[in-house]
């Protein structure tokens, strides 16, 4: 198996969850999104971005409104709905046991167990 395969599968697991919690503190531009996960190594780029964002707003996980921008035409900011804030932290709760599994397993040994 392809270590880099493996890591991106990981990746992409994580990256909704990644992406909420951005959410979480403020409501941000698709640019600020990739640059804040590019800062943690979870380098992304937009055509992977949008079909995410436009799923979570689908859900109604997501909402968004247009902002003016001194740059340019005016931008999209994305923001977390209460049920994506309830939904999130549902996933902080699946985060923390997948963690702690992960955390036990890690730490264990499995020599001469079989």
């Amino acid at each position: 198996m392809n270590i880099e395969n493996a890591k991106s599968q990981m990746r992409k697991g994580m990256l909704e969850y990644c992406v909420m919690l951005l959410l979480r503190k403020k409501a941000c531009y698709t640019s600020d999104i990739i640059s804040h996960l590019k800062k943690a190594d979870l380098i992304v780029v937009e055509g992977t971005l949008y079909p995410l964002l436009t799923r979570l707003k689908k859900d109604g996980l997501l909402c968004y409104e247009w902002r003016e921008s001194t740059q340019g035409p005016p931008r999209k900011y994305y923001s977390l709905t209460a049920e994506g804030e309830t939904f999130l932290s549902q996933l902080d709760e699946v985060w923390n046991d997948i963690a702690n599994s992960v955390s036990i397993i890690h730490a264990s040994s499995f020599g001469g167990e079989g």
